[in-house]
């Protein structure tokens, strides 16, 4: 950040009067910009014995697959938005998403919350943000071709908790 997005003055890093961090503080008009992690919500749909993926049609990773997921909205839930993100992705409707997965990623300033959720039918479609979307069972999965590293610890713990039919909410932070 380089210019107050108030007045346009130029700002610098300082720890305000009473934090402990530093913050991009505007010269001019003293307004301090607090810059925090981004929510990204997404849902593992699932159906029978198997996962909706969603293949890339954007950067990054665009052409690799991974589950339907975004960037939450300012006045949203994040149910809201992983339901969003899921008819925008793959033009799926799930039933009754449950928080599943929580991933810390301080390295990029994500966090992800991932709920898990069951089709309500195998109308879907890709979306505008997807190349092609299709159901995959667990042994089906193109394992080295996924998008990110959350989406394949999202799939291992699914798999693992499926195998107990025990669904826990899970958190974990995610390193480089």
């Amino acid at each position: 950040m380089n210019y107050c997005s108030h007045c346009g003055a130029s700002v610098e890093r300082a720890v305000p009067d009473g934090d402990n961090r530093e913050r991009y503080i505007c010269r001019e008009c003293g307004l301090i910009h607090y810059q925090n992690p981004k929510i990204v919500a997404g849902i593992l749909p699932w159906r029978g014995d198997q996962i909706l993926l969603c293949k890339r049609a954007i950067e990054p990773r665009r052409g690799l697959w991974t589950l339907p997921a975004g960037f939450m909205e300012l006045g949203e839930t994040t149910r809201e938005a992983a339901l969003r993100e899921t008819w925008e992705e793959a033009t799926a409707q799930v039933k009754h998403p449950e928080l599943y997965l929580v991933f810390n990623i301080p390295h990029i300033d994500q966090v992800y919350m991932i709920f898990r959720g069951e089709l309500e039918n195998t109308d879907f479609a890709p979306g505008e943000e997807s190349l092609e979307t299709r159901l995959f069972s667990e042994a089906d999965i193109p394992w080295r071709e996924l998008a990110f590293s959350s989406i394949k610890a999202s799939l291992t713990q699914y798999f693992t908790d499926r195998r107990d039919n025990h669904f826990p909410v899970h958190m974990e932070d995610l390193k480089r």
